[in-house]
Order: structure tokens, then sequence, then C-alpha cells
């Protein structure tokens, strides 16, 4: 069964605000995340809260889907990240139905499949944009809470398996290189 995500969902645009070099809140940026949408671990408060609306804090299980620029992924708020508000390069994804995990929502719009469908119908040619028209109606198919959770295992087991093997090749190009210097060196 397929639904679109404005069924199961509140989609709102991230806010804009100048950050200042010290406040009681994070003001997250695409900056903030690396190449397959993990947060990074260095994040400084720097916005006041007094100058932020509640309904622009991030809660638990939001899903920022970057909208903005050729690097567009998902990824999943959680509760034991600093308080934080989005910047208007993502969308928050606020789930209202039980129905769906954001850990699947987010793991499914990081899809390549997903990513090329909406990638052809970003707008702009200097800095191309995902509308939040686009995001509402892309149809998603909504499978048991049990094969949603096995999808994310697998993918979870699988980055660690990328990890491994890139730290494994690091360390063998590391050994050929101390090999062929002290060939060299002899």
């Amino acid at each position: 069964m397929k639904t679109p995500i404005k069924a199961i969902s509140r989609i709102q645009t991230g806010l804009f605000a100048k950050p200042n070099t010290v406040g009681d809140i994070v003001y997250l940026q695409s900056k903030h995340f690396d190449d397959q949408g993990k947060l990074s671990a260095a994040l400084h408060p720097d916005l006041s809260i007094n100058e932020i609306s509640e309904k622009h804090l991030l809660r638990s299980g939001d899903v920022l889907f970057a909208a903005k620029g050729t690097k567009n992924f998902a990824a999943v708020y959680e509760e034991h990240n600093q308080p934080a508000v989005a910047s208007t390069s993502f969308f928050v994804i606020r789930l209202f139905d039980s129905k769906v995990l954001p850990e699947y929502l987010a793991w499914l719009l990081n899809n390549p499949n997903t990513q090329a469908l909406l990638k052809a119908q970003a707008m702009g040619t200097s800095i191309p944009s995902i509308s939040k028209l686009v995001l509402e109606d892309l149809e998603i198919p909504v499978p048991t809470i049990e094969k949603q959770k096995s999808v994310i295992e697998i993918s979870k087991l699988r980055w660690q398996e990328k990890n491994i093997y890139a730290k494994l090749e690091s360390l063998r190009d590391k050994k050929i290189q101390t090999q062929i210097i002290n060939a060299i060196n002899q």
C-alpha cells in the first residue's frame, strides 16, 4: 500500500535566522551533516531560545529533509541531540501516523530511487530545490512496523560493513606504502 507523505505527516519549512557565537539552541544547517546525512558531533548552540517560536523547536523523531542544493538527504532528529531548530535548507517532517517509523521514512527518502525521483522534479538552475508540494505528494510504501524495523536494521548493518571495508582498504594502503618505502630505503 502506498500513501502520500502529506497523509502521514505535517511538513514545515525550517527557520531563517542569523546564528550568533553563543546561544541556547543549535541552528542546524546542511554543513552539520556528513555525506551520509549523519549529524556532526561538534555542534555549538548559536541561537537564543527567546528568539524562537516553540513550533520551530525540533522534537525527537522529526525527519529533516535537505531540499536545497545538490546534496539532498534525510536525517532523524533524536532526543539525545542538543535542542535545535532547522534552517531554511530543510523541511521538517513531523509524523503523526504511528504506522511509519521516522528512521524508515529517512531511509526511504535517502534511497537512490527516491532521490532520483525527487531530483527529477527539482526546480531552479543555480541552486536546485525540491518543493514542499513535491515532497508532500510523494507516495511511499508503508509496510508493517516489523518490516520497517528490518529495513532499518539491514541498512545499519550495510553501513557498518561499508565502514569496515573502507578502514580495511585504508590499512592496506598504509601497509603497502610502508613496504614500498622500506624497500626503497634498503
